[in-house]
């Protein structure tokens, strides 16, 4: 699993951004720092909650520079489906072949219920040289990452 202080992976997956483009983590690190909110399905209920608390919080994190992306299993068109459902301004990351899980160590299994290959809910900021500033998985503690301490991450990988 990728810690803070690790090089994260660089890699491409679509994104959901209410039309379906490619997603390039070096790219996207140009405009600069980026949190990615992994978690575990679209339209669950403290996976949509979790969503719903970033999107209250967006503009904290475009004064700063910083963009969100959540980042799921689901298809791009699930994904697109849940960003219009909840008016969920920021774009999604379909990890649909579960690169990005395996990549960044937060893959999971629900196997009491059978499902497997989903995300450990878990958040990372990556300042603009690719740099893990900040990291929260589940395992950690709690249920949902503490969003106060992600804002301020965000801003101080955006100086």
């Amino acid at each position: 699993m990728v810690r803070t202080g690790d090089t994260a992976p660089d890699v491409t997956a679509p994104l959901a951004n209410g039309d379906i483009e490619r997603f390039d983590l070096s790219e996207a690190l140009e405009e600069g720092p980026l949190v990615l909110a992994f978690f575990p399905g679209a339209f669950t209920s403290t996976c949509t909650t979790e969503m719903r608390t970033f999107q209250e919080s967006l503009g904290d994190f475009e004064s700063v520079g910083a963009r969100i992306f959540g980042v799921s299993v689901d298809t791009p068109f699930s994904l697109n489906e849940f960003r219009e459902k909840h008016e969920l301004e920021f774009g999604f990351i379909s990890d649909h072949a579960k690169e990005l899980i395996e990549a960044f160590g937060v893959a999971t299994d629900f196997s009491e219920i059978g499902f497997h290959g989903v995300a450990k809910r878990s958040v990372f900021v990556i300042d603009e040289d690719g740099t893990i500033t900040y990291s929260w998985v589940s395992e950690d503690g709690g249920v949902e990452p503490d969003y106060d301490a992600v804002a301020q991450a965000a801003a101080d990988a955006a100086r």
